[in-house]
């Protein structure tokens, strides 16, 4: 399609006729559909689902080791706010982090229904550390088809959605997939 647009790019797209330029515009609708078909149906599977500030959040059930009840975090000085600091889970040192904080939500009262989601994410060096994750409860494991995905929408030109993978729509709710690995060790984060 590139090409195809380089060598009528001489020409003033005002000036084509309206049959190729209809083609044309045809073409690039229908590859860039067929490319964000291919990307999305490479999201399909299982992802566990979870609940911050009443909205809906999923993550690949391969990114996550285990679910946890809260319990205590050992604070660390001079850290972001959303990071609550480490816990000993069995002898490894975890840290931990407050999605709620991160995302840019209110602060909450902790409930029986929050826990900590450890996840394995790949960190900026390329290797892998495990990673605790505050959320407000857990949903459910779900299989997510390509055909209930769509591509995140655009929000403007200053809101990053670099975190999210997809928009997921299941059950009449709209489920956002975030990318785990760029929420957690991006150098952006998403609202925080």
């Amino acid at each position: 399609m590139k090409i195809l647009l380089t060598l009528t790019g001489t020409v003033p797209i005002n000036e084509l006729p309206a049959e190729k330029d209809h083609k044309i515009m045809t073409a690039i609708t229908d590859s860039e559909t067929l490319l964000a078909d291919t990307d999305l149906a490479s999201l399909a599977g299982k992802y566990l689902t979870f609940t911050l500030e009443r909205e809906s959040f999923a993550i690949p059930v391969i990114k996550v080791r285990e679910i946890i009840r809260l319990i205590p975090v050992t604070a660390m000085p001079q850290m972001p706010a959303y990071v609550r600091g480490v816990i000993n889970l069995r002898g490894k040192i975890v840290p931990v982090i407050d999605l709620r904080i991160h995302f840019g939500f209110a602060t909450a009262v902790s409930t029986d229904q929050t826990c900590i989601v450890v996840v394995q994410v790949r960190n900026q060096n390329g290797g892998t550390t495990a990673m605790g994750l505050i959320v407000d409860g857990v949903e459910e494991v779900v299989q997510i088809a390509a055909t209930d995905l769509e591509a995140t929408p655009d929000f403007g030109t200053q809101v990053s959605t670099d975190y999210l993978l997809a928009m997921a729509k299941l059950k009449g709710t709209v489920k956002g997939l975030l990318d785990i690995d760029r929420v957690v060790c991006g150098s952006n984060p998403p609202l925080s």
